[in-house]
């Protein structure tokens, strides 16, 4: 049997996670992540994976289990949530949206054939429209001369000439979530580039229907949790997390060119920045970051897709209530 793919999505800080597992664990389902940096491994307090909540306990949240078998695993009183496309690759890679679009169709083509309720769940709004629209995308192959003519220019000229060739493209491709580092601004200049001096033929993937569910938040109280879990995580050794990190010997550019955390911290760990310059900036960066998802997801509605959203702070039951009225 079938299932309608059910999609979660919402600002940073909102409880997507949270209630993307309780809904799994009412319907049997396994979840997909639509985070571009959870992608990595040992990238986690970073990227927010907070993997205990995939583990539920009579409603509650306990450790971390890793599952990818067909619907929740019990164990004991212990429900085990399985997901997807987390811990895929390793950190100093360049995972993109070409990768993402496959590995998702391929997983949800299991998941289907498994007779498995398969739930999206993410913030990364360019993930999420890729695979639900099914953009057809072709893989981009560095341009060493361009990057070499792009090297130095400020951030602010980057976004100006990627948004000069959006233009001419007409693209909706990328938007400033992509260039919160002049790697990432490059990067989509070079993406776009390659779209717009060979077009051929694409790889074509299916769009995806599916009941789209948008949590949303209170702008004051998403700060509020916004600040209150960056704190949390600078507590739980995310600072540790980037050491090590750059122990292994990744370049503290590629680590910056991941954006948000991983850059802030790694200014501050090689001495770039205090660590309250650090906590300052990151705060202010994280909640412009949030605010720019809340745009895409407008954008998304513009675009035709149709959201349902729902009070984040309503009771977990009540809000899983509502999304299977959506589906009945």
């Amino acid at each position: 049997m079938k299932h309608k793919l059910i999609t979660v999505l919402g600002p940073t800080a909102c409880g997507k996670t949270q209630l993307a597992v309780a809904l799994a664990q009412r319907l049997g389902g396994e979840i997909i992540s639509a985070d571009s940096r959870q992608v990595y491994r040992r990238m986690d307090i970073g990227t927010g994976k907070d993997l205990s909540d995939y583990r539920v306990v009579a409603g509650l949240v306990s450790a971390p289990v890793v599952g990818s078998v067909a619907g929740p695993v019990v164990d004991g009183s212990a429900v085990n949530i399985p997901y997807h496309l987390i811990d895929i690759c390793e950190p100093g890679t360049k995972y993109n949206l070409f990768q993402y679009q496959q590995d998702f169709f391929d997983v949800y083509q299991d998941m289907q054939s498994r007779g498995v309720q398969p739930i999206l769940c993410g913030g990364t709004g360019l993930y999420i429209e890729a695979v639900l629209k099914g953009y057809q995308l072709s893989p981009v192959p560095q341009n060493q001369e361009l990057r070499d003519r792009l090297e130095g220019r400020s951030l602010e000229e980057l976004t100006a000439m990627l948004t000069e060739l959006k233009a001419k493209n007409g693209s909706t491709m990328h938007n400033t979530t992509d260039v919160d580092s002049c790697q990432r601004a490059i990067r989509a200049i070079e993406i776009e580039t390659y779209n717009m001096e060979h077009p051929m033929p694409r790889r074509e993937l299916p769009p995806v229907d599916s009941l789209i569910v948008g949590l949303q938040i209170d702008r004051e109280l998403r700060r509020e949790r916004i600040t209150r879990r960056l704190k949390a995580r600078l507590e739980e050794g995310m600072v540790d997390e980037i050491r090590g990190l750059l122990a292994e010997g990744i370049p503290a550019e590629d680590l910056i060119y991941y954006g948000l955390e991983y850059k802030y911290l790694t200014e501050y760990v090689t001495g770039k920045l205090t660590y309250d310059e650090m906590f300052r900036q990151l705060e202010i960066a994280i909640h412009q970051f949030a605010k720019r998802q809340m745009t895409w997801f407008r954008g998304m509605e513009r675009r035709g897709f149709t959201i349902h959203w729902i009070d984040a702070t309503l009771p977990m039951e009540e809000k899983v209530d509502e999304i299977l009225k959506y589906l009945s």
